[in-house]
């Protein structure tokens, strides 16, 4: 499925991608080079700095996920083994791209990608958290993107619903040295067949089902847009798989407070939709909002939550006309 030689299954993303920058820099002081709006660089705690002594250079992560290649070409260290810099062996990407909103890169960014790399010598990892999302949204096969990378990480929960787990592949010898490190940091479980079993289900079955998560996030996207009144902001160019980010318009409420009225219910409600509504958001980077789609919400949700929505707006204004 992913084009590669191997594949090893370990517990969760996080320990993959570390797995992965301790098998591609196999010395300490090694670099890899992340965009700065990352998981990696962001919500995996640094570890590739505290548990495999790897330096990390940032690029400046853009709106749909990429990055400009000239800056990097810029961060690579090309005065190896001048005792002063670390060497360059590692570029990172991330597919879709969890903060940027579910962005899908473009299959040119990531060709041009490796192009660079090869021509430098550095390796090219893939955080593919959502890879299959992106492979659906491109209607193409996980490997068509995966050719441009040496190594990926794959989870088999988010849309794919299997309770956890995440598959890291690459080269046979990537992956025999991904064995050791795995077992180093305790991801080695002999007790793994019931959950082994779940993401089998999972890549068998549960792919297909990929795009009603990205028509539910779109409905949603265009409904917010259609709301009376408006309150919401939204670029619909940006919604491209099962994330969704937006804006609120009126400053007044936060991306808290919206998310707490969200989740929260009162008779009002009961009374205007006929029932109790409580849908579950974040807030989020830059002042916005994000909404995920997955395997446990369904189109009939997804209208209850545009309901919920609406009656938020509303209810909104009449409270900013009340004060006023």
């Amino acid at each position: 499925m992913f084009g590669m030689e191997a594949a090893l299954y370990v517990p969760t993303g996080t320990m993959s991608n570390l797995i992965a920058v301790m098998v591609h820099c196999r010395e300490r002081g090694d670099e890899m080079i992340v965009g700065d709006l990352s998981h990696i660089h962001v919500y995996e705690q640094g570890g590739s700095a505290q548990l495999a002594g790897v330096h990390s250079a940032t690029v400046t992560t853009l709106g749909d996920g990429t990055f400009d290649l000239d800056q990097l070409i810029s961060k690579i260290h090309h005065r190896y083994p001048n005792p002063h810099y670390p060497r360059s062996r590692l570029v990172c990407v991330e597919n879709t791209h969890n903060i940027q909103g579910g962005r899908v890169l473009p299959l040119s960014f990531l060709q041009e990608l490796r192009s660079i790399a090869d021509k430098f010598g550095l390796a090219v990892h893939m955080d593919g958290a959502r890879v299959i999302n992106a492979a659906v949204a491109l209607a193409v096969q996980p490997s068509v993107i995966l050719q441009h990378c040496h190594s990926v990480s794959v989870c088999l929960n988010k849309g794919l619903g299997a309770p956890v787990g995440t598959m890291l592949g690459g080269s046979k010898d990537f992956i025999q040295g991904a064995v050791r490190a795995r077992k180093v940091l305790g991801g080695g479980m002999r007790q793994l067949a019931v959950l082994a079993a779940a993401g089998k289900i999972a890549l068998s079955d549960m792919i297909g089902r990929l795009e009603e998560d990205h028509r539910n996030a779109r409905r949603f996207a265009q409904a917010l847009l259609k709301c009376d009144p408006s309150l919401y902001r939204v670029d619909l160019t940006t919604v491209e798989s099962n994330i969704l980010r937006f804006c609120l318009r009126d400053r007044q409420m936060s991306p808290v407070e919206f998310c707490e009225r969200m989740a929260g219910v009162d008779e009002e409600e009961v009374k205007a939709l006929g029932q109790a509504v409580r849908v579950l958001m974040f807030p989020y980077f830059g002042d916005t909002v994000r909404a995920v789609w997955h395997l446990d919400i369904s189109e009939e949700d997804t209208q209850l939550a545009i309901q919920k929505a609406q009656f938020v707006a509303q209810q909104h204004k009449l409270k900013s006309v009340r004060a006023a």
